[in-house]
């Protein structure tokens, strides 16, 4: 049987927090103060939509037994952990661990909007300079200290920090000022109505000389034990502040190898396990659905051919543009995900609907006559040398790799693939900028600019090295309005611009197919890189 967690995609992403001024500070403002809602959990509400089908928000609660305190699970991962220190946390596949221990100010919800967390309300000022927050009523941490605001102040300070100061984090933040023991102000060096989404930073203790060994946070669960290369066990956080987990223990196990992971899954050491192929599903439904169900959503990522920008012949826009046409991303998605994602042509997922231009999804068709004229205007006719280097640990980006040097080699381009270990691929590539060109995924925030600022040209995280003035110009300027309107036609604009000068080969927001074990529910997906086990429960007999 197959499960179809259905999630709502127009994402209200400027969140509606009441305009208003900053609290009594180093800085102060005359508007009008109002202040959010406080955020209640109401994780246990079981809601339906108008047509019957199970909210995204809400666990999917089985006809065949109800929700169970108690138990363990075992989540399979095909990667290890970056980091468990959350200001140093880059890659997608250790922020959705992480998720489960870690808290901000706010947290996203898994229907895409964000709500007050270690926080309980906030007040955002007129002109989007001032964010204020008031502290939630008697919050500990995960070993039973409180928080305070010395603790916000120290962990919005040292997030800063850690992403260096051409980061757009620090070039946002002026200033973070404690009003009195309850409320924190943050000021920004200038106006920024997306900032909220920013705010999903860890807040962790002060006191914590070492929080990558000893992790601390408000997150529904706690740290138990790290094993490089084996797992991370995590326990229910007795002392969280909202509905609490239930089960006793999550094991992520960690599988560098996919098909082994899929033998594991099979034999039953291991209970949810993602990113399955197509073949796998296949596998599953037809030989295996009294042990699992099939529970499919979209990845919410960016899953593209990206290229180093500021690397012959790619520094070429003829090439690049070549490249796009050369690809049939069509092919692609029905051999991974047997046509399921949804193709996109630009550095923005489909789900944000409010910030997503479309039309560049349709901009490169497959078009290998157009791609050889384009190579020959280039000044290589004859084609040219490519590696791909892909981190080995993901199947899908080896197959799509794999498909794209079948499809390059029409136009005359030889590809060689370098599969690397996840770690070598993150030091050498993502961080060392030593590459030609990778197949990779990525994931963002609930703020558009998380997705795009990133090819800013002085962006620290800019390992596509790609650099265009008009671009940056359209940034600032979608940073510094806070007219919805008008920020969304920038934004638009930029994803134009990153199409049209082939920044990288743009292919799908990938369907995820997730493996769950039978005996137990509750599997939601997030817009965001989370797998939330607080939901997941044992299913009672």
């Amino acid at each position: 049987m197959k499960k179809k967690l259905i999630l709502f995609c127009a994402l209200a992403l400027l969140v509606s927090a009441a305009l208003g001024a900053c609290g009594q500070g180093s800085k102060s403002s005359d508007t009008q103060a109002t202040e959010t809602a406080s955020s209640d959990n109401g994780s246990d509400t079981d809601t339906t939509a108008d047509d019957g089908t199970l909210s995204a928000t809400e666990p999917n609660i089985s006809s065949d037994g109800t929700p169970t305190a108690g138990g363990s699970v075992v989540v399979g991962m095909t990667q290890d952990l970056v980091s468990l220190d959350p200001h140093e946390t880059t890659d997608a596949g250790t922020r959705s661990v992480v998720f489960n221990m870690y808290e901000g100010l706010v947290k996203a919800t898994s229907d895409g909007d964000l709500e007050p967390a270690v926080a309980s309300s906030y007040v955002i000022s007129e002109d989007a300079t001032c964010y204020t927050f008031t502290l939630r009523d008697g919050i500990l941490f995960s070993d039973g200290t409180a928080v305070t605001v010395e603790d916000i102040k120290y962990s919005i300070e040292r997030y800063a920090r850690l992403q260096g100061e051409t980061s757009s984090f620090a070039q946002a933040v002026d200033s973070v000022v404690i009003d009195d023991e309850n409320t924190v102000s943050i000021y920004l060096t200038e106006a920024n109505s997306e900032f909220l989404a920013q705010l999903t930073v860890a807040i962790i203790p002060a006191s914590n000389d070492d929080p990558a060994g000893n992790p601390i946070g408000t997150g529904p669960f706690r740290y138990v034990s790290y094993s490089v290369g084996q797992n991370l066990i995590l326990e229910r956080n007795e002392y969280y502040w909202g509905d609490l987990a239930y089960l006793d223990q999550v094991e992520f196990k960690f599988i560098a190898d996919t098909e082994t992971a899929f033998t594991q899954l099979l034999a039953g050491t291991i209970d949810i396990l993602n990113y399955l192929t197509t073949s796998q599903v296949q596998t599953l439904e037809t030989q295996y659905s009294d042990q699992f169900n099939v529970v499919e959503g979209s990845m919410h990522l960016v899953h593209a051919l990206f290229l180093n920008n500021d690397c012959e012949p790619l520094d070429n826009v003829l090439v690049r543009q070549a490249l796009c046409y050369a690809i049939d991303r069509d092919e692609i998605n029905n051999f991974l995900f047997g046509g399921a994602s949804e193709i996109i042509g630009s550095h923005m997922i489909p789900a944000l609907t409010t910030w997503y231009e479309e039309s560049t999804a349709d901009m490169y068709t497959y078009d290998v006559e157009k791609a050889k004229e384009l190579l020959a205007e280039a000044g290589y006719a004859d084609g040219f040398d490519l590696t791909i280097s892909v981190p080995s640990s993901y199947s899908q980006h080896v197959d799509t790799a794999q498909i794209i040097a079948s499809q390059l080699e029409a136009v005359g381009i030889n590809v060689t693939i370098e599969e690397m270990e996840w770690t070598s691929w993150y030091t050498d590539v993502y961080r060392g900028r030593n590459y030609q060109a990778t197949v990779i995924s990525f994931d963002g925030d609930l703020n558009p600019s998380d997705w795009l600022a990133r090819y800013q040209s002085d962006a620290s995280n800019n390992f596509f090295n790609y650099s265009n003035e008009e671009y940056d110009s359209l940034l600032e300027q979608a940073l510094a309005t806070i007219d919805t309107d008008e920020k969304a036609e920038l934004y638009k604009q930029m994803q134009i611009n990153l199409a049209e000068n082939a920044a990288a080969v743009y292919i799908e927001d990938p369907a995820d197919f997730v493996a769950v074990s039978v005996n137990y529910d509750g599997y939601v997906f997030y817009p965001t890189s989370a797998w939330d086990m607080s939901t997941v429960y044992l299913i009672s007999d």
